[in-house]
């Protein structure tokens, strides 16, 4: 199995925020000061050997509690950071108290280590990695595995998790001072945060980067636009369901419109079909679908198979809305895959194909004629594929369209093979270390299946992720490439900071995130960053919602005031951008012009990609449902004239069949097996004897 690798690099220089509560911003400062490294003063070093002795004068001791007071100890000779001296960039993300952590650069290459933390425990594990991470290269601190922490020996009665988790992200932080010390500049310089984000605060939300910025302007529509559209949906019984990865602009007005309008929803693809049913039959006559082809055509089969025949159902475009993903499933090679897995059935074996809901109800149904298949989602792959292992013995399973989630699972079980049998049976009960070992020579995934959106997460992304964002929260959809979802995985595994999953599974981590720092309460307030690994169109409906839970904060604490922030950081790629250093037709036929100094400008050299507007992870398609199409489709609906022009803009609609199901209903089987196992915790009878009876 491989896990197809993309070569991105990060291309795009974010702007330094004004402080949005009172927390002060990164300097852009030289880290380089005149002082002599202990170790190298007293003849050490630069390896691991002073960090070594650190941790053995606390893990040598034989009692776990003489180890903790050990601990302890370390902070004794710290010398704490001065105030002035705290700021974001060397604060330690997600402590369950207030710490920092500072590395400066001397003279002769190697590191000065510094801290503060109020706690006493957090305080000796600063001290610790002051003593022992001073006179090392930055080089040598960068490569510090996480397993310190591990190494101390203390014991989960003594340190929670929680705590725990606390030290190995200032251990994160330390390293990822190290790796910006290494890459500097001459000068001393350290290069800004290359990403552009949002800062969302209690008070308002701060843009550092001009495609923030467009995001930003966004989030607060006007008011008498907003009237207007409710006035229209309202007055024409038209009903609104979208997804979260539209365009800002049109998000921004679909969420201030749904506070003045129920029918307004926005989703993931799973639910959108199911909220249309609840529209038409809450007196709804048409609903307008903002997405891409395969998610109207699966609304307009679901309203038919509920009896709503009558229901009218548009597009936002005349033309396609096409998703290179869902094409995938429809082209020879993917039917040649199909067929190993018949051919699989054929010797007798089990087999079952597990599909990605992101298809079109043809494709489903053409599968399910072949291999029984189930739909999924990036929320439940894991268990479907599990509790199919589960269920049937020994099947096979043929994984697809998706070939970086193909991969991301099959690595993630890989891992799972390694994990104690209690960590297996947290995912899946019926499970073990074992029994996913022996799953792993029967899980296949189709080779040639991506979102371009989500390849954009390459290896360059992730290297710049680490070096600037290595001690953040990481987010990754079960879409991206194998060196994202490993960051995420990583992250989730050793520091409790990440999370892969749907893009709901994303705005809820963020959501619960805020949550636990509300709860801390730190009397100096905290600033949470968040790295987006999935379509830059999940920003405005996690802006919105974290704003929203700030405001509500400040408003119910009794000093009126919330000094937890919150921000999201979309990554950007080198595919995102063109360069132009030897292209002659760049300059204007006048002579000299205000771009010829430019080597490179926003935007992809040509084909599908990023647009000019952003150069952010951004699907093109999406992006087709503007709110200028929106307008002018509802403004076409309740008249004859207008609704003959909307032809076009109806989705596809599969022939009923002479005799038996129709193609939509065939296509709605697979679906209603995952809705089976969704509402049961297990797959139907039905489906197991399907995909034993084919078997036999």
């Amino acid at each position: 199995r491989v896990t197809r690798t993309m070569s991105h690099a990060s291309a795009a220089s974010a702007r330094t925020a004004a402080p949005v509560a009172g927390l002060r911003a990164p300097r852009r400062v030289s880290r380089r000061v005149n002082v002599v490294p202990r170790a190298v003063a007293a003849g050490g070093t630069a390896n691991l050997s002073s960090l070594d002795d650190a941790i053995e004068s606390v893990a040598s001791l034989p009692d776990a509690t003489d180890r903790l007071k050990a601990l302890i100890a370390c902070g004794s000779d710290l010398v704490d950071l001065p105030d002035d001296q705290k700021a974001l960039n060397n604060r330690v993300m997600g402590c369950a108290s207030e710490a920092w952590i500072d590395l400066t650069l001397a003279q002769d290459g190697t590191v000065v280590v510094r801290g503060a933390a109020e706690a006493q425990i957090t305080r000796g594990f600063c001290g610790l990695l002051c003593k022992g991470l001073t006179g090392l290269t930055p080089d040598t601190i960068a490569e510090v595995p996480v397993s310190v922490v591990d190494s101390l020996q203390i014991g989960a009665a003594n340190l929670p998790t929680s705590r725990a988790n606390g030290f190995r992200n200032m251990l994160e932080t330390a390293k990822k001072q190290a790796r910006r010390l290494r890459d500097e500049d001459g000068d001393g310089e350290s290069a800004s945060a290359p990403f552009p984000s949002l800062v969302v605060s209690a008070d308002g939300v701060a843009a550092n980067g001009v495609f923030a910025e467009t995001q930003a302007a966004y989030l607060e529509p006007d008011e008498t636009l907003v009237d207007d559209l409710v006035h229209t949906l309202r007055t024409k019984k038209i009903g609104i369901v979208a997804h979260f990865y539209m365009d800002a602009q049109v998000q921004g007005a679909l969420m201030a419109a749904r506070e003045k309008y129920e029918h307004v929803f926005i989703s993931d693809s799973l639910v959108m079909a199911d909220a249309a049913v609840k529209m038409v039959e809450a007196g709804c006559e048409s609903i307008a679908v903002l997405g891409v082809d395969f998610m109207s055509e699966n609304v307009r089969a679901i309203l038919d198979d509920a009896g709503h025949t009558d229901a009218k159902v548009y597009r936002m475009a005349a033309e396609d809305i096409g998703c290179s993903l869902a094409e995938a499933a429809q082209t020879e090679s993917y039917y040649a895959y199909l067929n190993e897995a018949k051919d699989v059935i054929a010797n007798g074996e089990p087999a079952a194909h597990v599909i990605y809901i992101n298809t079109a109800l043809d494709t489903k149904a053409n599968a399910n004629a072949i291999v029984p298949t189930v739909t999924c989602t990036s929320s439940n792959v894991v268990q479907t594929v599990l509790q199919l292992a589960h269920q049937v013995p020994n099947v096979n399973v043929f994984y697809g369209p998706d070939t970086y989630m193909g991969g991301n699972l099959a690595h993630l079980f890989s891992m799972m093979s390694t994990w104690t049998d209690d960590e297996v049976r947290a995912v899946h009960p019926a499970h073990d270390a074992a029994s996913v070992k022996s799953l792993l020579p029967r899980l296949r995934y189709y080779q040639d299946g991506t979102c371009m959106v989500h390849h954009m997460f390459g290896g360059d992304v992730c290297d710049a992720v680490e070096k600037h964002y290595g001690d953040a929260y990481l987010t990754a959809h079960f879409e991206v490439p194998g060196e994202m979802f490993k960051s995420a995985m990583r992250a989730k595994r050793e520091r409790n900071m990440g999370v892969v999953g749907s893009t709901k599974n994303i705005l809820d981590f963020v959501l619960e995130k805020l949550d636990e720092a509300l709860e801390r309460n730190l009397p100096a307030g905290e600033r949470l960053s968040f790295v987006l690994g999935t379509e830059t169109g999940m920003v405005t409906a996690i802006v919105r919602a974290a704003a929203e839970k700030l405001r509500d904060a400040k408003q119910s604490s009794a000093s009126k005031t919330c000094l937890v922030e919150c921000e999201i950081v979309f990554p950007v790629s080198t595919d995102a951008v063109t360069d132009v250093s030897g292209d002659s037709s760049s300059s204007s036929a006048g002579g000299a012009s205000a771009l010829d100094a430019l080597t490179i400008v926003p935007g992809p050299a040509g084909g599908e990609g990023c647009g000019l507007d952003g150069g952010c992870a951004s699907c093109p398609y999406m992006k087709m449902n503007s709110l200028a199409s929106l307008t002018s489709v509802i403004d076409k609906i309740g008249s004859d004239a207008g609704e003959a022009l909307l032809a076009p803009f109806e989705p596809k609609k599969y022939a009923a069949a002479d005799s038996g199901p129709s193609v939509a209903a065939l296509g709605c089987v697979p679906i209603l097996h995952m809705r089976d196992f969704t509402r049961d915790k297990a797959f139907s009878d039905a489906f197991v004897q399907d995909i034993v009876s084919r078997a036999r």
